[in-house]
């Protein structure tokens, strides 16, 4: 799967995760605000942590090659 693909895919299940925290957690409007908070800051945490590792493999570097100066 593509980048740009897989972003899609963890908007999608952020939105999901957003209605669902405010259809099951729905105790007030300052409450509510909290959980679509942590989960919108969560989902936004696991792209990043995802596309760090995924954009760290398109050119890894496995040996280092040192120069004959260093």
């Amino acid at each position: 799967m593509g980048f740009f693909i897989t972003s899609l895919i963890f908007v999608v299940v952020g939105i999901i995760a957003s209605l669902c925290t405010r259809i099951c957690c729905n105790r007030g409007p300052s409450t509510n605000l909290f959980h679509l908070t942590l989960v919108i800051t969560a989902t936004v945490c696991c792209w990043m942590m995802w596309a760090i590792v995924y954009i760290a493999q398109m050119k890894p570097l496995i040996v280092p090659i040192l120069s004959e100066g260093e």
